[in-house]
């Protein structure tokens, strides 16, 4: 994360000054992955952090004991007039991440001891809604993708089962790339999920096409793909490493687009659209919500809103006046009478 040249900016501050941002900051840092955050997390966190004590440091404030909480108000104030380069706020959830960055950063502070208070204790934090996902495709949709992959190549045929795992599974694109060869329990029909969102675990069902496709390419085209030492991940490179998840964004994403249906997205419009058809077709809620790995039942509920499909034919189905011909109020054409 921060000890690969060029992988982001340097901290502001002095490094030699122990009571200053640049040490208490990598430290907090190394403190969150210690305690199980992910490397993306702690990234994001340490970013955030970074907008606040170049902003901090500006104004002559140096070290985190001299931050009182008129100056974190002044901050939030800033975060919330920023304008970017096209005139446009930062959105609410940028916002929102920016200024908890430095409220946990405070708080881990005082909890070692090293700050006798927290300025940004009870700090209001933006409102972010929740949003329902923007496109969804329908089943016939989905198959019109995974018809795309160009199944008398290598490549093509690990495209194949790739694109068959994200939507029999519903997993994050990360997720996909840790695959490993013997994460997948054919007997079992199910793939273990190792150390996915928040460092946890998880046993998630596979489908027998899914399966049958990761066979196929494990047996036909895996054994072309890889090169010695073997890895251990299930998906290759054609240089026989293992994928980055931006690599499978853009995977995915070429076979939609390829497909020539209008709706954007990448790994995670399979993601939500195995969740909506799932629901849509009576799937409990709670029982999608252990295979996406949501620590919360409320992140799953926000595909109830978008499987509407059932809810409009019971209401066809029930409703008195669902359809055009019902009771006397009929539409009626042509000008109305005074």
């Amino acid at each position: 994360m921060r000890g690969k040249k060029g992988t982001s900016p340097p901290f502001p501050g002095d490094p030699a000054d122990a009571r200053g941002f640049h040490p208490l900051a990598l430290a907090f840092a190394e403190s969150q992955e210690a305690g199980g955050r992910t490397e993306a997390t702690v990234t994001n966190y340490l970013r955030n952090l970074r907008y606040f004590a170049a902003w901090a440091i500006e104004r002559e404030v140096t070290k985190p004991l001299e931050v009182t909480r008129p100056l974190v108000e002044r901050y939030q104030a800033w975060v919330c007039h920023y304008r970017k380069s096209s005139g446009q706020p930062l959105a609410i959830g940028v916002q929102a991440q920016r200024l908890l960055a430095v409220q946990l950063f405070f708080r881990w502070l005082v909890r070692q001891n090293l700050a006798l208070y927290n300025p940004a204790a009870d700090l209001e934090l933006p409102s972010v809604r929740r949003s329902l996902p923007k496109d969804v495709l329908s089943a016939s949709e989905v198959e019109q993708v995974l018809a795309q992959p160009d199944l008398a190549d290598d490549e093509g045929l690990r495209d194949r089962a790739i694109l068959e795992v994200l939507y029999s599974t519903g997993l994050r694109r990360r997720e996909v790339a840790r695959l490993g060869i013997h994460d997948i329990d054919r007997e079992r029909g199910v793939l273990m999920v190792r150390q996915g969102k928040g460092r946890k675990d998880r046993v998630v069902p596979i489908g027998e096409r899914a399966m049958a496709w990761v066979e196929k390419y494990a047996s036909d085209a895996r054994s072309v793909l890889v090169r010695l030492p073997d890895p251990g991940v299930l998906f290759l490179t054609r240089r026989g490493i293992a994928m980055h998840p931006d690599v499978l964004t853009r995977l995915a994403g070429g076979y939609v687009k390829a497909s020539g249906i209008s709706k954007k997205g990448a790994c995670h419009l399979f993601r939500h659209s195995m969740a909506t058809l799932m629901l849509e077709n009576g799937a409990d809620v709670r029982f999608v919500q252990e295979i996406l790995g949501h620590e919360s039942l409320v992140t799953t509920q926000i595909y109830t809103h978008v499987s509407i499909r059932q809810l409009k034919e019971v209401h066809a189905r029930t409703h008195p006046a669902a359809s055009l011909d019902a009771g006397s109020s009929r539409v009626e054409s042509g000008p109305r009478s005074e």
